[in-house]
């Protein structure tokens, strides 16, 4: 019965480890796409203080250009889709194999 109790901790244990892996999988996948515009704005910003504006002129100018390749993006619905369904995919997998761990228990309480 011992033996039965430490391969279940065991098996929880690897759960709980995969779990936190996707949780920041998934957590770096949305903080990317959060922080992707924002760094082009600093990008542009650096860039354009090269040629001798400052950086207000140069956030001036960076923001709305930063905008507008945003809203390209937001314009093409198939580009969208599929960061949307990459991070759904990232989701649906961690879900499946922290769901596999529940079998293995299964087995082990057998």
């Amino acid at each position: 019965m011992n033996k039965v109790k430490i391969n279940i901790a065991l098996i929880r244990l690897f759960q709980f480890v995969v779990f936190v892996l996707f949780i920041f999988m998934v957590m770096i996948y949305i903080f990317a796409m959060i922080l992707l515009p924002l760094d082009a704005i600093v990008m542009l910003i650096k860039l354009l203080s090269i040629f001798g504006l400052g950086g207000m002129i140069g956030a001036i100018l960076a923001i709305p250009v930063v905008g507008y390749l945003g809203m390209q993006v937001y314009k093409n619905p198939a580009l969208c889709t599929l960061l949307i369904e990459i991070g759904m995919n990232l989701v649906q997998t961690g879900k499946a194999h922290i769901e596999s761990f529940n079998k293995l228990i299964e087995t082990a309480k057998a």
